[in-house]
């Protein structure tokens, strides 16, 4: 097993991407989502320099790496204000998804636009009656000569809107059992009855929701990713480094949020002695500071059981890691609002909005609650109650 403590590549990558990022910062970021458009400025320059296919293979134009080197990417992104959602869906599912199980011809086709930024591609599992329960997805798709057809709904799919294709999770009739299994396709954004309507979110973010509807979509047979009978293990492929790279937008988001804070509690002075000498104020941001360390840690060993291809443990600590990431990033960002008092409300501070976007790692893509549910069930051997 890899050593926690990073190397020294790793630590060059984290202080060049941190370098990128605050090039950018936060008011880039809230300059892009104030006019409706999407961090291209941004997204092009990652792809330039390398960053947004450091985990895909050399051959197709990457950069050799694995999850470890893509979440180092993302939470330094988010510590520096200007996280890049997609960077969780286009190389870290969709790229991880194709080079582990796509054939040459898809690797070709996608793998190197993914790797240099000129290709995005969304990811589509959410639905309105089964969430993320690959077990009751409803979206199904039948054979017509040699083409799929696709039918049915989903919600809640990041980025479509800049995306050349999605990636749909559905699910087809096995034929020597009759019972249906998932399996994933890859839709062009313009294919025939293949549409989507943009969700009203409260939440401020350069990448748009959606609802996507699936109308008897023709797909050509290549447009199935891999071997048909493997898409439960090709879907978990894409899940946990998922789960994985939102431990990092986590911890990069309540890593800028107690920066922040801790700027404005060195400054702001009350009765001649600055805010920050308070343990009313250091202790909660030391505690902060502390959890996001901790979820670091367990998220570099599930980036790291991933990538020496050990899929199970993989699993169990990619869920921890999400789910400690998650309580980690809502309580930093709690506690910085407080820190900053009113201050920490207003557009000037930036901060008001994380409070939105902080929950989004407890409840995105799956909520803690399904990740208790599965260390009870998985890790502690505990009795299912449905």
């Amino acid at each position: 097993m890899p050593t926690l403590i990073e190397s020294e590549e790793h630590q060059a990558l984290r202080e060049a991407v941190s370098a990128l990022g605050k090039r950018y910062g936060r008011d880039y970021l809230t300059r892009v989502i104030a006019e409706g458009r999407y961090p291209t400025e941004l997204w092009q320059e990652a792809a330039k320099l390398g960053y947004l296919g450091v985990n895909l293979p050399e051959e197709y134009g990457g950069g050799g790496g694995g999850i470890a080197e893509l979440s180092i990417v993302l939470e330094e992104l988010g510590a520096s204000g200007a996280p890049l959602l997609m960077l969780v869906v286009s190389p870290a599912i969709c790229g991880t998804v194709i080079s582990r199980f796509g054939t040459e011809d898809q690797k070709r086709a996608w793998l190197p636009g993914l790797a240099d930024g000129t290709k995005l591609m969304a990811f589509g599992i959410t639905e309105p009656d089964a969430g993320s329960n690959s077990h009751r997805i409803t979206t199904t798709a039948r054979r017509d000569g040699e083409d799929w057809l696709l039918t049915g709904r989903k919600v809640f799919i990041s980025g479509v809107d800049h995306a050349d294709a999605v990636l749909i999770v559905g699910r087809t009739e096995d034929a020597r059992t009759g019972r249906l299994k998932p399996c994933l396709f890859i839709v062009p954004r313009d294919a025939e009855g293949f549409s989507r309507n943009p969700i009203d979110m409260e939440l401020s973010a350069a990448e748009k929701q959606w609802e996507l509807v699936l109308d008897d979509v023709r797909l050509p047979a290549d447009a199935l990713v891999g071997d048909g009978d493997a898409g439960l293990l090709q879907l978990f492929a894409g899940l946990n480094p998922e789960r994985i790279m939102t431990a990092a937008f986590a911890i990069g988001m309540g890593r800028y949020a107690v920066g922040k804070a801790l700027e404005y509690a060195r400054e702001r002075t009350v009765w001649k002695t600055p805010i920050g000498a308070h343990q009313a104020i250091a202790h909660p941001l030391a505690q902060a500071h502390i959890d996001l360390e901790l979820a670091r840690l367990m998220m570099q060993k599930a980036a790291l059981l991933y990538d020496a291809g050990d899929d199970i443990g993989a699993g169990e600590a990619a869920n921890m890691a999400k789910y400690a990431a998650g309580e980690a990033c809502v309580r930093a960002v709690d506690q910085a609002v407080h820190t900053l008092g009113g201050n920490g409300l207003t557009r000037e501070f930036g901060l008001a909005s994380l409070i939105v976007g902080a929950r989004v790692a407890r409840i995105a893509p799956v909520s803690r609650e399904m990740i208790l549910n599965y260390i009870s069930h998985q890790t502690l051997g505990l009795p299912k109650s449905y």
